[in-house]
């Protein structure tokens, strides 16, 4: 008897532990890791990354602004805690008369990547005239011309635990053109890949497989950056050097996703060429592979994994998923492993039918736009972060 009333006694108090306040209680399921680590990216934060590049103008490649820029980005890089920053180095000579726009640049209704352009379209010319820009300090800024010669890109690696021999992709590119601030273009994506490597870096958070942060150059010269990286990094995958240290200095690339161009989705432009003033209600975002590439059906599969995490993790708008992905810098990597972009529209279809007035335009400020805006670029990160967490297998801990 008086083992059982002792018994009793110790269910009773074990009972009270477990619903008193503050207390795990054993019945809930553990919150998703996850979702905790997505509950990091802040919109404030977001807006301020992208503020912080613009202070570097349009960033144009082969001038002092975009080597600034990269210093900054990489010092942005090591304070996050994604300390082990490398840089990529290549020569860039531009080619003596620019290649000519194919068919699907003048059609009016094909466009690149193999897709469609419906309704009314926009001109989609680079704006190269420096008094478009009203603004006379930032045209000073934006004055300093191309010079051919180096080039350097950075990036840092977040390496797995279990298996640091295999590693996803996670890039955009952080030059522009165009006499603005180059703040959509690729600012946006640019700030969201820093975001992630600043979440994935933080110290309780463990991958079983390492995911490298890229920020690429000569983006808008004909991914120039981008090829440098396949043709210097490619025949290193999956090496381990010096043999037996357990060290891969370019891991087995598992999937490549790009970002850019993140904030404006404002829809069809009218009959008369307008566009409306604010983020239409319907906005997504875009989530495209290259359905003639060589890995597409592995790309799509991986493409449907993001659309997903956004159904999960996304707060605000939805994601869509296209075969069009085309003139970007996952181009360079979609015969060699599978590639996805994520953007605010299609490329092809519509930001190629001039959806998105401020590409390559003067007006790419960040004071042009709000924060309905900037919270699809934050969407967009939410996707990226919930599907390659999922992918790399990560986890939180405590010290």
């Amino acid at each position: 008897m008086r083992s059982q009333y002792l018994a009793a006694i110790c269910l009773c108090v074990t009972l009270a532990w477990a619903q008193e306040p503050g207390l795990p209680d054993a019945g809930k399921a553990p919150p998703d890791p996850i979702a905790v680590m997505a509950a990091h990216l802040d919109l404030e934060r977001y807006k301020a990354t992208i503020k912080g590049l613009t202070q570097f103008g349009d960033r144009r490649q082969g001038t002092d602004r975009n080597r600034a820029a990269v210093d900054w980005i990489e010092a942005q890089l090591k304070s996050y805690g994604c300390s082990n920053t490398e840089r990529i180095h290549y020569d860039y000579q531009p080619p003596a008369t620019p290649a000519p726009r194919n068919a699907a640049a003048q059609s009016q209704i094909l466009g690149p990547g193999g897709s469609r352009r419906r309704g009314t379209r926009i001109p989609d010319t680079a704006n190269n005239d420096p008094m478009k820009q009203p603004d006379v300090k930032l045209r000073e800024l934006n004055s300093q011309p191309s010079a051919p010669g180096p080039r350097e890109e950075v990036y840092c690696t977040k390496i797995g635990t279990a298996h640091p021999e295999e590693m996803y992709i996670v890039a955009a590119h952080m030059d522009g053109i165009g006499w603005g601030e180059a703040a959509n273009d690729d600012g946006s994506g640019t700030a969201l890949v820093m975001e992630l490597a600043r979440v994935f870096n933080a110290p309780d958070v463990k991958t079983e497989r390492s995911i490298r942060f890229v920020l690429w150059n000569n983006e808008e010269s004909g991914l120039n950056g981008s090829r440098a990286y396949v043709e210097q990094r490619a025949p290193l995958q999956g090496k381990e050097s010096p043999a037996g240290s357990g060290k891969y200095p370019e891991p087995k690339w598992l999937g490549m996703i790009q970002h850019d161009m993140m904030l404006f989705d404002h829809g069809m432009p009218r009959a008369d060429g307008t566009l409306g003033p604010t983020q239409r209600p319907e906005a997504d975002v875009n989530i495209e592979f290259q359905s003639s590439a060589k890995f597409a059906g592995d790309a799509q599969t991986l493409a449907w994994a993001f659309e997903a995490a956004n159904e999960q993790y996304a707060s605000d708008y939805p994601a869509t998923v296209g075969p069009h992905m085309t003139n970007t810098d996952s181009a360079p990597f979609q015969d060699l492993v599978p590639a996805i972009s994520l953007r605010e529209n299609q490329r092809g279809a519509e930001i190629g039918a001039g959806w998105d007035p401020n590409w390559h335009q003067p007006t790419d400020k960040y004071a042009t736009y709000n924060d309905a805006d900037f919270r699809l670029g934050l969407n967009a990160a939410q996707t990226t972060l919930g599907a390659v967490a999922r992918l790399v297998g990560a986890t939180l801990f405590t010290r």
